[in-house]
């Protein structure tokens, strides 16, 4: 689903939030209920695609935990609900890229130290962005970052490596990175909520969000 650059999204007054982030938030641009059916539909596809495979779910925290968990619960859904028994394992890790609002030229990569879990399974990679799109287009090397953390995993010899993202930001570079299943390509925005963060607040908002400058001059680090 595209989400033009000229969407002015929804009034906040249409919705519940946390009382906390009044006058913090531009406007609401992804409901709740609307990314809670477009997860649902991204289960379906991977259903459908993954066959027979036993599955090894590679959750990218912090910002990717919410739809990693919303993802596997609809896949073990359909699961249940089908003749064919999907066996899944979890496992985390976590990319730091970004200091207030600014992304920055290296990435750390923690947690997902025993990857040899991943040997002959169809491992799914959860974000909830992309990262590569995160970055300014100025920045060098942020193709490379994403592709340190491939080749980390390719080195276990997985049998097959989806990307999954709920998002991923609309760039005008032409080597920009697709994943396999997306739902939803947003403008540039910096946006919070459903677990993405800024400086850590807003996990707790359950919309996709656009933060306003009073939002990031309160929550500056």
């Amino acid at each position: 689903i595209q989400i033009s650059d000229n969407w002015p999204g929804y009034s906040l007054d249409l919705f519940t939030y946390p009382q906390h982030y009044y006058g913090d938030l531009e406007y609401v641009l992804i409901p709740h209920g609307i990314i809670v059916d477009r997860t649902e539909r991204l289960a379906k596809d991977i259903v459908q695609d993954i066959g027979d495979n036993d599955i090894v779910v590679l959750c990218v925290l912090k910002g990717g935990y919410k739809f990693c968990a919303d993802l596997v619960e609809h896949i073990k859904n359909l699961s249940r609900n089908s003749e064919r028994f999907i066996s899944m394992k979890v496992d985390f890790v976590r990319l730091k890229s970004y200091h207030n609002d600014q992304s920055m030229q290296d990435m750390q990569i923690m947690g997902g130290d025993d990857l040899s879990k991943l040997t002959g399974k169809v491992s799914f990679l959860c974000f909830l962005l992309i990262l590569l799109f995160m970055f300014s287009k100025d920045i060098v090397g942020t193709g490379r970052t994403m592709k340190v953390l491939l080749n980390n995993i390719e080195k276990y010899k997985p049998k097959m490596i989806k990307v999954a993202s709920l998002l991923v930001k609309r760039t005008s570079r032409p080597d920009g990175y697709r994943p396999d299943y997306y739902g939803f390509e947003i403008p540039d925005l910096f946006v919070v909520g459903y677990a993405l963060d800024y400086n850590e607040h807003f996990r707790d908002l359950n919309h996709i969000c656009v933060i306003n400058d009073r939002g990031k001059a309160k929550y500056r680090v």
